[in-house]
């Protein structure tokens, strides 16, 4: 009679375990390596803008003061405010999996994560992007030159193109990372996540930590090194 093939402890797999990868501990790894690849790259695009933003700054200090005054700080404040919560409920939830507490509280902790992103998009948008719109100060869309801003209006319009631009393009990563953790909640709530594999929260809370971050040099470089926070309101 012909022997059954026991299988090598060494291969032994896991139901999340993929078949490429010898073991668990290879295969977060790799998913780890991958994600910083990819920040990496989010690192030097965001990068550019910095420095294309540093560089117009310099060239048009007063113009680009005039155009940080536009700027509400106790949204910004508010915004910011708003990410480091969902920071640590992110980390909270990535904790939560580790040491095996239940389901109910991994998706409670994703869940205010997400509202917490929400909460911040909908700031941007309603609070601050259509209070410039009504205001005549979205390049594009009716800007209205200020008389008191004399030559320097157009300077001051190139400093909205960047705000727009750049607080844009980080809301549209805000929104992805909304998707991510929409995905990693109906997956919580299978019953996937366990102190023996908690891989994707990890990956994804270095995603969702690394779009705060950028957040937080965003706030200052745009509504205070302007000088708004010592001049009053518009």
């Amino acid at each position: 009679m012909a022997e059954t093939a026991v299988p090598s402890p060494l291969h032994e797999t896991h139901p999340e375990h993929a078949h490429q990868f010898e073991d668990k501990e290879q295969q977060r790894e790799a998913g780890t390596l991958g994600m910083w690849t990819f920040l990496i790259t989010e690192i030097m695009f965001f990068g550019g803008m910095f420095c294309a933003y540093v560089i117009y700054r310099s060239l048009h200090p007063h113009a680009f003061e005039l155009g940080s005054h536009l700027l509400e700080v106790k949204f910004g404040a508010t915004n910011t405010a708003v990410l480091i919560c969902s920071s640590l409920t992110m980390a909270m939830a990535i904790h939560s999996a580790q040491v095996g507490k239940s389901k109910g509280t991994i998706i409670a902790f994703l869940v205010i994560t997400m509202l917490l992103g929400l909460t911040f998009i909908g700031v941007k948008l309603y609070f601050e992007w259509y209070h410039d719109y009504l205001e005549h100060i979205v390049p594009g869309f009716g800007f209205m030159n200020r008389g008191e801003w004399g030559a320097d209006a157009p300077q001051v319009q190139m400093f909205m193109v960047f705000y727009f631009f750049m607080t844009g393009l980080h809301a549209l990563h805000m929104v992805i990372g909304i998707g991510i953790l929409t995905v990693l909640t109906i997956m919580a709530a299978r019953d996937r996540f366990s102190s023996r594999y908690f891989a994707p929260l990890d990956i994804s809370g270095l995603y969702w930590h690394f779009v705060d971050i950028i957040w937080i040099y965003l706030f200052p470089l745009l509504y205070l090194i302007g000088g708004r926070y010592t001049t009053g309101g518009h």
